[in-house]
């Protein structure tokens, strides 16, 4: 069975994915350098995706020239309601593509209390008007950098704040993933070549919802330094029958942070809902301040094949209340399908800059035994009063250090990261016309 969803969405996709689906839309074009006004021709583009956002129509195909784009009155968000792809890493006349590397199209913001928003930095949300839309929505090309977006404790960029200091103008953390496509019934969404960096997403940094009978392949993207769960695979149809079904291939997802200071969620490459059918090869799932794979959900239609394995903290992968080394995964795990194979874990020299991984790697970290453990009961009054009617007891003010890590990574050398695989495995520099 597994077999067959594979070859369905490869032939469904063709063989690289970067033939646009929906040939009947209408194109628009973006180009932060030569962009002006809202008609969108490749002859006299927009300036930024919000300018033309009202225009667009389902089917449409939006392509975005190389820049830092950060929407309309810098709000740092662009909340797409209409079924379109979007394309990135043109030069400016939309003659060449080079995602990665000459050409970028660098999605952020700004952090500013007045006008930047939280939300997602792109989201297309689909479910509610287009509920049964039977296309195909595309996302390829784009790097989201959430650092400018974030709040830091200081200038050195290294702790996140969650909240807002109206009095300084700065805005809390977004956490919000960097992309999330939503859609309704039989809608098939195709995720690749995106980089996500900086990101403090507090469940999916990239997060695709699928409806009933939906599709979604996500595949060679890079996803680096963030909190929360890696990909995050989700249905928005609650049963075995219909339910949607996703390839996740060739992607790399590395330095996974947790979302609180205390190490209570977050911090794995990939998780998935319930109702949900995943096959995820050839990746590389390295350094989750948790784990790897995180199947707490109990997903029962899961193949893991090929995928490398290395750095993690807790576990390699999960269900519910069982955390499993890559040795016993084949063999335990109950919801793993048994066609699984191949997964490994080997030693790997990723080129990380030296001073980001020195802070990485010298960072405390916090349980939450060791905050229960700093917590001291008083003989006071109150408290004795509260144990003769068996209230819990008040405790004193947590004194242990509860900083959220997530130092900033460079841009530069978070993309030098995915530019190659390892071992075979994991995203590299895309290949693209």
């Amino acid at each position: 069975m597994k077999t067959s969803i594979i070859l369905a969405l490869t032939l469904s996709l063709g063989a690289t994915g970067l033939t646009a689906q929906n040939e009947t839309g209408k194109d628009y074009y973006v180009s932060q350098n030569m962009g002006k006004g809202r008609l969108g021709s490749k002859e006299q583009p927009a300036k930024d995706l919000a300018a033309i956002s009202g225009f667009l129509k389902a089917g449409d195909r939006v392509h975005i020239a190389a820049g830092e784009y950060v929407s309309k009155t810098k709000r740092g968000t662009d909340i797409i309601e209409v079924p379109v792809s979007i394309y990135g890493g043109y030069n400016d006349d939309f003659s060449q593509r080079d995602p990665w590397g000459k050409y970028k199209t660098v999605l952020t913001g700004t952090n500013d209390y007045a006008t930047s928003e939280t939300t997602e930095r792109l989201a297309i949300f689909t479910d509610k008007k287009f509920r049964n839309w039977k296309g195909t929505i595309v996302v390829d090309g784009l790097i989201v950098n959430n650092g400018p977006r974030n709040r830091y404790a200081t200038d050195k960029r290294q702790l996140l704040l969650r909240n807002a200091n109206p009095g300084s103008g700065q805005g809390p953390t977004p956490a919000r993933p960097g992309i999330k496509v939503r859609v309704g019934a039989e809608t098939m969404v195709e995720v690749r070549n995106c980089v996500i960096i900086n990101s403090g997403s507090s469940q999916g940094v990239l997060e695709v919802q699928l409806g009933r009978d939906g599709k979604g392949v996500i595949e060679n993207n890079l996803i680096v330094n963030n909190t929360g769960e890696g990909i995050y695979c989700q249905t928005n149809f609650h049963n075995e029958q219909g339910s949607p079904e996703f390839l996740v291939r060739n992607n790399t997802i590395l330095f996974s942070w947790t979302y609180d200071g205390v190490a209570t969620r977050g911090g794995s490459s990939l998780m998935m809902d319930t109702y949900t059918k995943v096959t995820a090869e050839n990746n590389i799932f390295g350094f989750g301040d948790m784990g790897g794979v995180n199947n707490i959900k109990k997903c029962k239609s899961l193949v893991l094949t090929g995928n490398l394995f290395f750095g993690h903290k807790k576990f390699d992968y999960r269900e519910f209340r069982s955390d499993f080394p890559l040795e016993e995964l084949e063999d335990y795990a109950e919801f793993l399908d048994p066609h699984s194979a191949g997964n490994a874990s080997k030693m790997v020299k990723l080129p990380v800059n030296e001073s980001w991984a020195k802070l990485y790697f010298g960072r405390v970290q916090i349980s939450r035994e060791e905050i229960d453990a700093s917590v001291t009961v008083s003989n006071s009054g109150a408290n004795q009063l509260r144990s003769i009617l068996g209230l819990p007891l008040q405790g004193s003010t947590v004194s242990k250090d509860v900083d959220i890590w997530l130092h900033e990574m460079d841009l530069a050398d978070g993309i030098k990261l995915g530019m190659q695989q390892y071992e075979g495995k994991g995203c590299k520099k895309p290949s693209v016309k």
